[in-house]
């Protein structure tokens, strides 16, 4: 008796113990309860969004069904027939090659509205200068100067032997940067079509055409709203550049100083200033 009433005990000992801890079911209520407030949280905040604007692809069922169907492949002629004039065609616009639909903005992007420049081709140069009138064509080659200072010479201006060693360098690396810039900004738009930013917008294909035959074409000029906001200029301001130009300017004067005082070693100071120059190099 005394055994089996221990047995009892026990075992409502150790279900008293399961029942203090949290199941399954519990958890499950919990963890559905946080996501709960994490959207209310988000619609409160966004005002319209219940995943903090995160958009995947798999949730959003036009996504979907362009990613299950064959790519759209058009020439940048047949691109123009998707610009909203005709309301049973889908209004599609290019960046960088690759075709978006922007139907869901029909408003915008549909004749009369202030995006309509943009649809049924590909403008990407002019997300690039902010010129919407005078470059909404593919060809952004040279656009990358908007984002270059104006203290740096064109290379149609100036080549590089005709500039000093520091200020090559200097326009090599703010060029350099400013193609990062162009990259970047190819890449914010590139997201906002795609629907990343909350819009229903999403990509669903690529134009057809030879790179070949605008490589051809002459590298268009900046526009003059382009040109006017080009960053102002950062030789003198740069620590390094304003150091290396000093000491380019004191070998040049060394040089110079030795040929007028004596001929004869002038060869000598050439080779001391090629010296010097190497070893700024190596710097």
């Amino acid at each position: 008796m005394a055994e089996k009433k221990e047995t009892k005990s026990n075992a409502a000992t150790s279900k008293s113990e399961d029942n203090s801890g949290i199941g399954v079911v519990d958890a499950l209520r919990i963890i559905a309860g946080l996501l709960l407030i994490n959207c209310i949280a988000s619609y409160f905040v966004t005002g319209d969004s219940i995943t903090w604007n995160y958009r995947p692809w798999w949730i959003r069922p036009k996504v979907l069904a362009a990613r299950l169907r064959s790519p759209v492949i058009l020439a940048d002629g047949d691109l123009f027939h998707y610009d909203g004039r005709n309301e049973s065609l889908p209004i599609y616009l290019a960046l960088n090659g690759t075709i978006y639909d922007v139907t869901a903005g029909r408003r915008i992007y549909a004749p009369g509205g202030p995006y309509n420049k943009f649809a049924g081709r590909d403008a990407t140069r002019a997300y690039i200068t902010g010129c919407f009138k005078e470059d909404s064509i593919a060809d952004y080659r040279g656009a990358e100067w908007t984002f270059v200072p104006t203290d740096v010479p064109h290379f149609m201006d100036k080549f590089d032997e005709d500039l000093s060693e520091t200020k090559r360098d200097y326009r090599y690396e703010m060029v350099g940067q400013a193609l990062e810039e162009v990259d970047k900004t190819i890449a914010h738009w590139a997201k906002v079509f795609r629907g990343e930013t909350g819009k229903d917008y999403f990509e669903v294909g690529y134009v057809q055409r030879n790179p070949g035959l605008m490589a051809m074409l002459p590298i268009r000029p900046l526009c003059a709203a382009a040109e006017k906001k080009r960053p102002k200029p950062k030789f003198d301001k740069t620590a390094k550049y304003r150091r290396a130009e000093r000491a380019e300017q004191a070998r040049r004067q060394q040089l110079e100083y030795a040929k007028l005082t004596n001929p004869a070693l002038s060869e000598e100071a050439e080779r001391a200033a090629a010296a010097g120059n190497e070893g700024h190099d190596e710097i």
